[in-house]
């Protein structure tokens, strides 16, 4: 296995300052292997409501942003809430701006998927909803182990929102180094 130095972003799925999953998206760095950094990406909440009128007239400059630091990146780590069973409507907005790219920076590009609910199954099926979104934009969608993590008041300080649950933080470790371990290939 190589050593080679990876870059991740993170696309936040929620809009919401408190947010549990903005909590998990705050701990990754701090949780990456050697010689993986990641870093965050812009709020999913800049873009317009995706209209093919409105994209006529020009792709939208945090689009546009957003789409090259996805394509110049080694990997794409997507965290989001579930709200009504599936994708949350910023981010599914996200993703249509952004499929509109070309090049379409979803194509080949590593993807890992995690989510984080108060509630028991953890946000699985948004989870299930986003890689079919991927696997129609040719994205390539990290498997297992999965991030589903369930029952998340307890595992994050009430007053600042950073995860603290040590359990969690380590599963965390061990997942983000099996994404650098598949996108190392």
């Amino acid at each position: 296995m190589t050593a080679t130095n990876l870059h991740f972003v993170t696309l936040l799925g929620s809009l919401r300052k408190a947010s549990l999953n903005g909590g998990v998206a705050r701990a990754l760095p701090a949780l990456a292997p050697e010689g993986v950094t990641i870093a965050a990406l812009g709020s999913v909440g800049e873009f317009p409501l995706y209209n093919a009128d409105v994209q006529a007239k020009g792709i939208p400059s945090p689009v546009e942003a957003m789409g090259a630091q996805i394509k110049a990146a080694d990997g794409l780590i997507v965290v989001s809430p579930e709200y009504n069973y599936s994708i949350p409507g910023g981010l599914k907005n996200a993703i249509d701006w952004l499929s509109r790219l070309s090049p379409q920076p979803f194509a080949k590009k590593p993807i890992l998927i995690q989510s984080v609910s108060p509630g028991a199954l953890g946000g699985a099926r948004m989870q299930y909803n986003l890689r079919q979104a991927f696997v129609f934009l040719d994205g390539r969608v990290f498997n297992t182990p999965e991030v589903m993590i369930g029952g998340a008041g307890a595992k994050f300080d009430a007053a600042t929102g950073d995860l603290t649950d040590e359990g969690t933080q380590e599963f965390l470790r061990k997942h983000l180094a099996a994404f650098a371990d598949f996108v190392r290939g």
